[in-house]
């Protein structure tokens, strides 16, 4: 099916459209009274629907209700309001034709200049922990249909669709009317209102009820909806723009509040979202010290000051510059433990006053409160050219009791709570990865090699004297024992990792010759 034939001769053009008639329809009820006032004191006849229409009378302003115009009530407890001709008419008339303008004039009927329109709240709805019926009866169809009508009428119909733009709405009420380009730059936010609304409703419905025979499948299509909050100052370089657009109904670091420091950059974004993914992957008190998205330490403690003081220590040099994040309400302890270190980011799901007080002393430290409700994402995407790759994000470990044990003595309880801990915090050393451990704490990290040899001697080079004692982890098999026994011969007394490779035996051997113990999970931990 395709519209009508267009003939471009028949079209008056139209630039500045004075505003006459205004079809005010708005859940987010921010600025209304004042857009009302300016309205009705440029003579603008107000036409609105339900509550938005009681906000503009009991401040004092003419409006007509919608049944009024077309002569048929509000029905179906409001699901009926706008879908009448009269109203979409009034829309979709192109004034620019001869014969619409006197279609219009035959059925007495009156075109709108301007719609004021934004829908209901479906994804708050969603995010309030609301399910079933109570989501359903937000998903807005009178709103998107008056909206896209007024959007691809945009010749003769200004379609507002957001409060921060009702100033402009003012301005061209003092200026005859709203301008071609301003009316085409409206319309476009507007189809992208309309289409991110669209998408949030989707993705709603292919979480709660599916859209593949199999419940465990990958959704058929990828659903991303995401409004600019800010333009950052530059991407990784100074020549590259970048900008931080959160996800609808998002709550994690993008919706981070800052209460503290200079403006946020790409790379403090990314730094602070691997810090807190870091962090987050332990259930005790944990803190992580991130650079390039590699960490400087990673520790855990009974107190987040004593889990901060232990990660610092793993390499001071490394830490200086980075970003921390915590599981745990940054404390006043805390806090006097990070404030004589320079760091670019500190970013916790809250912060004792005492403790903000101590951090906002310096000015351009930048303090981020994580927002309520804090939630990893369930899937990961990566951006490829011309499309994405879509994963589950890597959140299982295997629990040492399902450890086997291939070389050496098994672990007591200090040497097995070691392990563990070396385990879950390799996930986030960037592959090839080995991370060494002493006390619930990093002491060694080495990362992003192309090898897993030098990734084992970076390792106990960062750890010094501390690998001697130590216990390690490696996100992934060793393919040889070459790497193994660099751990091994720096003193390592324990060692875990995936298995799996055809020389198992080989690194089995060099830990029984050594005398140590070690482990394998069954389960790798790539991380690129």
């Amino acid at each position: 099916m395709s519209g009508p034939a267009i003939d471009p001769s028949r079209y008056r053009h139209r630039d500045v459209v004075p505003i006459r008639r205004a079809l005010v329809s708005v859940s987010d009820k921010h600025g209304l009274v004042e857009l009302a006032g300016a309205l009705a004191d440029a003579g603008v006849e107000i036409v609105s629907t339900g509550s938005t229409a009681n906000v503009i009378r009991t401040a004092g302003y003419s409006v007509l209700e919608v049944g009024e115009v077309t002569g048929y009530p509000e029905s179906l407890d409001g699901r009926v309001r706008t879908l009448h001709p009269t109203i979409h008419s009034g829309l979709l008339a192109d004034l620019r034709l001869e014969s619409h303008e006197a279609q219009l004039a035959e059925q007495g009927i009156a075109p709108f200049e301007l719609v004021v329109s934004n829908l209901y709240p479906f994804v708050e709805t969603v995010a309030s922990g609301a399910v079933g019926d109570a989501v359903i009866e937000q998903i807005d169809i009178g709103g998107p249909a008056m909206v896209r009508a007024s959007a691809k009428n945009h010749a003769n119909v200004a379609i507002v669709t957001s409060p921060a733009d009702y100033p402009q709405v003012v301005k061209a009420l003092t200026l005859g009317g709203t301008t071609l380009a301003q009316r085409q730059r409206l319309a476009a936010k507007a189809f992208a209102h309309t289409a991110a609304y669209d998408a949030a409703v989707a993705a709603w419905f292919a979480a709660n009820v599916g859209l593949t025979a199999d419940p465990d499948a990958l959704p058929d299509r990828l659903l991303v909806t995401a409004g600019k909050r800010a333009d950052l100052r530059y991407g990784e370089n100074a020549h590259q723009r970048a900008g931080l657009y959160p996800s609808e109904g998002g709550a994690g670091i993008a919706q981070a509040e800052q209460l503290n420091g200079k403006e946020m950059s790409y790379n403090n974004y990314v730094d602070a979202d691997a810090a807190v993914r870091a962090a987050y992957d332990f259930a005790t008190p944990a803190i992580a010290i991130i650079k390039h998205a590699n960490p400087c330490g990673i520790a855990t403690a009974d107190d987040i000051a004593a889990a901060h003081a232990a990660a610092h220590a793993c390499d001071p040099v490394s830490a200086y510059g980075g970003v921390i994040a915590s599981n745990r309400t940054i404390t006043a302890a805390a806090a006097e433990s990070i404030a004589p270190i320079f760091t670019e980011v500190v970013v916790a799901p809250d912060f004792e006053p005492e403790a903000l007080a101590i951090l906002t002393a310096k000015k351009n430290l930048r303090v981020l409160r994580l927002p309520d409700g804090f939630a990893r994402t369930s899937l990961e995407l990566k951006q490829l050219s011309g499309g994405w790759l879509v994963q589950d994000a890597d959140q299982r470990f295997t629990p040492f009791a399902d450890w086997t044990l291939v070389a050496g003595p098994a672990a007591d309880e200090a040497t097995a709570a070691d392990l563990e801990f070396a385990w879950r915090a390799s996930r986030a050393v960037k592959s090839n990865g080995i991370l060494l451990a002493s006390g619930g704490a990093s002491v060694g990290v080495g990362m992003g090699q192309v090898n897993r040899v030098d990734s084992c001697r970076l390792a106990v080079e960062r750890a010094g004297d501390r690998a001697a004692g130590s216990v390690a982890a490696s996100d992934a098999f060793f393919p040889f024992a070459d790497g193994a026994q660099i751990l091994l011969d720096a003193g390592v007394r324990a060692i875990v990792q995936p298995g799996g490779s055809i020389r198992d035996e080989e690194v089995i051997a060099a830990a029984r010759a050594a005398g140590a113990t070690m482990y394998f999970t069954g389960e790798r931990h790539f991380f690129h």
